[in-house]
């Protein structure tokens, strides 16, 4: 245990000198950003940081985490993924495992015209994530698994009901799809799909926050080509363990890549549509549309929502009839620091006139080692019809090792 502690004290006193350190002079070119998608979802990828033949010491890891360099922003980078991957020798079925953490928080300030104060006058803000999680890899893309937990404190749930988190088992053996089996976070839309560890702000949209970034039991198909992808499954409607399958629920998401076979030339393109249907106490019905555009070093995405009752992860609401829509646009000024502007719009009852709540934000993003280590600034003004407006600044850090 003290060894543990001890490489990890060495890996940080590694890694936050990077935070200060005079950056080398940049050539502004294309910043990847492909679509971002949830961990739990990613199909197994090689170690970010290569390996020589020869296994290297802990003190020539730690260098390499030192100098990473990160041009890829749509996926987690695990600071310390080659120290806590064990990889197994050439007669074992299993390919490697890795023990990972991670943490997404922010501390900040709230005021309205009254001065400051705790008071939530919007929807649904608690940010806080602190995730552990441990995977597991066949060979040849035979099999994977995740067990995370989710250490994050929650008033509404009891301790069992907050802390199981991604426990599932999948495939990639069949080309281009996968298979999933078990508890994981299904695409009720695009951004309810992300994980916490890839949100370009740090609080998801209003239409994400309450129909979306829910987990669910169950079983799914996705499947990835180049101008189409998929991802269909049927669930328990249950929602944190709280009820023994209280019905059956099924979300499925289509998305079109009109530019798919132009290697990147013109940017990357993604239309889809999404739709989460089901019964818990009684029927509800969400659709959705989205659109997201990648080009260099811009980025834009636009989703809306229309829900006939809802199942989110505040729980169902099933007689209400709700909607929304934003608009997120970012561009990266150099290879690290990007600005990121979002209008968010969310009505919680089309049936009751004026209780719309509109959110207008403002972000940078620093990635000192891509979403391994990053800093992040967000302002949010929150005008309300139906209570008072109020202001936002928040400062938020996201470390994952």
């Amino acid at each position: 245990m003290k060894n543990k502690i001890l490489y990890l004290a060495i890996a940080l006193m590694l890694i936050i000198p990077a935070v200060f350190a005079q950056d080398k002079p940049e050539v502004l070119e294309e910043v990847l950003l492909d679509e971002q998608t949830d961990i739990a979802e990613e199909i197994p990828q090689a170690a970010a940081v290569s390996t020589s033949t020869q296994e290297k010491t802990l003190k020539e890891k730690l260098q390499d985490v030192y100098h990473l360099e990160v041009d890829k922003y749509d996926k987690p980078t695990y600071l310390l993924e080659n120290v806590l991957t064990h990889k197994f020798d050439e007669d074992s079925i299993w390919d490697r495992t890795q023990l990972w953490a991670g943490y997404n928080g922010d501390i900040g300030l709230q005021f309205t015209e009254a001065g400051m104060g705790s008071e939530h006058t919007t929807n649904h803000y608690d940010i806080n994530t602190i995730n552990v999680g441990f995977d597991g890899y066949l060979k040849n893309n035979n099999g994977d698994f995740r067990v995370m937990i989710n250490i994050s404190p929650y008033s509404e749930r009891n301790v069992i009901q907050n802390l199981f988190a991604d426990m599932y088992i999948a495939t990639n053996k069949i080309p281009h799809h996968r298979l999933l089996v078990g508890h994981s976070r299904p695409p009720v839309g695009m951004e309810g799909a992300y994980g916490p560890f890839v949100l370009p702000f740090i609080a998801r949209s209003q239409i994400s926050r309450n129909f979306g970034t829910v987990r669910k039991l169950g079983a799914r198909i996705s499947g990835d080509y180049s101008l189409l992808g998929y991802d269909f499954g049927v669930y328990s409607s249950d929602t944190y363990f709280q009820e023994f399958f209280p019905g059956a629920e099924f979300i499925g998401r289509v998305d079109l890549k009109p530019l798919g076979k132009t290697d990147g030339k013109y940017g990357k393109l993604l239309i889809g549509g999404s739709m989460d249907a089901g019964h818990r106490d009684n029927n509800f019905c969400v659709v959705g549309a989205h659109i997201q555009y990648d080009y260099k070093r811009f980025m834009a995405n636009f989703e809306w929502a229309q829900a006939n009752g809802y199942n989110g992860p505040v729980g169902h609401s099933v007689d209400t009839h709700a909607s929304g829509f934003y608009a997120t646009l970012g561009y990266m000024l150099t290879k690290k620091l990007q600005i990121i502007a979002r209008y968010d719009e969310f009505d919680p009852n089309r049936e009751i006139a004026h209780n719309n709540q509109r959110e207008y934000s403002l972000g940078l993003n620093y990635f000192i080692k891509g979403q391994g280590l990053r800093l992040i600034l967000n302002y949010v003004f929150c005008q309300n019809d139906a209570t008072k407006d109020s202001h936002r600044i928040m400062l938020g850090t996201q470390i994952l090792i």
